[in-house]
């Protein structure tokens, strides 16, 4: 197991990085590797933003020295996002089976945690995100198909996408965590425009379903001062509270966003006028 750890970035030092001090601090580029658990623990809120790959066998995730504690969920919360094959997770004794895009919570407390695919030529690649957590709430799976669904956009501004909702007030409680995926229309390209800040909560950002040859192109920023990434396929974003987080990608893609912070109310935001942004 690798955890890298990452310093809060303030937005009079981002001004000054170039493009190798903006993908150092923010920008997670290996999260999948056979047999591994790869961890990034941020300052950003103490997210921890990870992936695990079960190939040979199952992998269990056990102690994070970077949490402080004896077992990675004693004061966490987890959702465990399925982006690659089928597979299964086991968390507290329980056993979630998860297909391709399926989304686990797990409550704190819940331990040991094991993951699993269901066929190595095709593996499982299990997109991990925690918060600290003051209150333990029952772990639940929900697929897919039952996460709630909010079409959105319009071809014409090449921004046709849905918004699917999985750990999220109107879904099911939590203590910090809200999650979402959204699913880009062929055609479409551009993700969270016009933008936003929200200050009251951090975000991360996976890149999936993204052709290899293709790249997602990354904007982020103080409104005034907005820079870009170049994103590859499996690849995340760390997005602090006072950075707009948008996209554009060379083709269509899907992206699984995340929060944690003050307030859980996904409606929650600062919206930044086009003529704003510079």
């Amino acid at each position: 197991m690798t955890t890298d750890i990452r310093q809060a970035i303030d937005p009079r030092t981002a001004r000054t990085f170039d493009t190798a001090q903006l993908r150092d601090a923010f920008l997670i580029e290996t999260l999948f590797s056979p047999d591994a658990v790869n961890l990034t623990y941020t300052h950003l809120d103490r997210l921890v933003v990870g992936g695990v790959m079960p190939v040979a066998g199952s992998v269990e995730l056990g102690q994070v020295k970077a949490t402080g504690t004896d077992a990675f969920l004693d004061r966490r919360e987890l959702t465990v996002v399925n982006v690659g094959g089928a597979g299964a997770v086991t968390a507290g004794g329980e056993r979630f089976e998860l297909g391709h895009r399926d989304m686990l919570y797990v409550g704190r407390g819940a331990k040991p945690l094991v993951f699993e695919s269901a066929d190595a030529g095709q593996p499982s690649k299990f997109y991990l995100l925690s918060a600290p957590a003051h209150h333990t709430y029952p772990s639940r799976l929900i697929r897919i198909a039952d996460a709630k669904r909010l079409d959105l956009g319009a071809q014409v501004t090449s921004n046709e996408r849905s918004i699917f909702q999985f750990v999220h007030p109107d879904v099911m409680e939590s203590c910090q965590l809200v999650v979402g995926m959204t699913v880009l229309a062929p055609g479409s390209v551009w993700n969270t425009m016009p933008c936003h800040v929200h200050d009251r909560r951090s975000e991360a950002y996976l890149y999936f379903d993204l052709d290899p040859a293709q790249r997602v192109f990354h904007f982020m920023g103080e409104p005034s001062e907005t820079r870009h990434m170049v994103v590859a396929n499996e690849q995340a974003i760390l997005s602090p509270g006072w950075s707009i987080h948008s996209g554009a990608g060379t083709s269509n893609y899907t992206f699984v966003w995340a929060m944690a912070g003050d307030n859980v109310d996904y409606r929650d935001v600062d919206a930044v006028d086009m003529g704003d942004l510079r």
